[in-house]
C-alpha cells in the first residue's frame, strides 16, 4: 500500500488536496509501485524559484522539481514500524507555473497538474530526459499514463 503526504508552502492548501492524493495513488498503482511513502509540496513561483536557485543554480521558477532521497539508487528502502517502505523523495509543484503552462498550451489546469504529478513520480522512479521532445522514453510513458488515467481528475472532478 502506498501513502501520499501533501503540504503547501506560501499558498493556501487547495480544496482538491484529497483528489490529488487519490490521483497520485492511482498513478503509483498504474506504475506497479508498492509501499511508497511519497511527499508532495505545493507552492507558488516565489518558493519554487528559491528552491530551483538553491538546488539547481537556476534563478527562475519551474513547474515541477523532484528530490530523490536515494544516493545512486532510484529510491532507498527503509524499515518503518517493522515494515519495509520505500522513501523515493519529494515532488514540488508550483501552481503558478502549472497555471501558466495550461494557458500556454491551451489545456485545462487539471490536465497540466496531472501531467506534472506523473512527471515528478517518473523522475523519482529513476527516469530522466535530456530534451522535452515527445520521443523521449520518459515523456512517452508520462503521456501514456496520462491517457490511461484520463477519467481521473484532480481539479474540478471526483477521482
Amino acid at each position: 500500500m502506498n501513502k501520499v503526504f501533501v503540504c503547501a508552502e506560501g499558498i493556501p492548501m487547495p480544496d482538491w488536496q484529497s483528489s490529488l492524493e487519490k490521483y497520485v495513488l492511482k498513478a503509483l498503482d498504474r506504475l506497479g509501485k508498492d509501499k511508497w511513502d511519497l511527499s508532495m509540496l505545493l507552492c507558488g513561483d516565489e518558493t519554487m524559484a528559491a528552491l530551483n536557485s538553491r538546488y539547481r543554480g537556476k534563478s527562475e521558477a519551474t513547474d515541477v522539481l523532484s528530490f530523490s532521497l536515494g544516493e545512486g539508487e532510484a529510491f532507498p528502502e527503509k524499515i518503518i514500524s517493522g515494515r519495509s517502505r520505500r522513501l523515493p523523495g519529494d515532488i514540488v509543484i508550483s501552481l503558478d507555473s502549472m497555471r501558466e503552462n495550461a494557458r500556454r498550451y491551451k489545456i485545462s489546469e487539471d490536465e497540466e497538474l496531472r501531467r506534472l504529478v506523473i512527471h515528478g513520480i517518473l523522475h523519482l522512479d529513476g527516469m530522466d530526459h535530456t530534451t522535452n521532445n515527445d520521443t523521449e522514453p520518459m515523456l512517452r510513458l508520462q503521456e501514456q499514463i496520462l491517457t490511461d488515467l484520463t477519467e481521473d481528475h484532480i481539479i474540478g472532478g471526483a477521482s
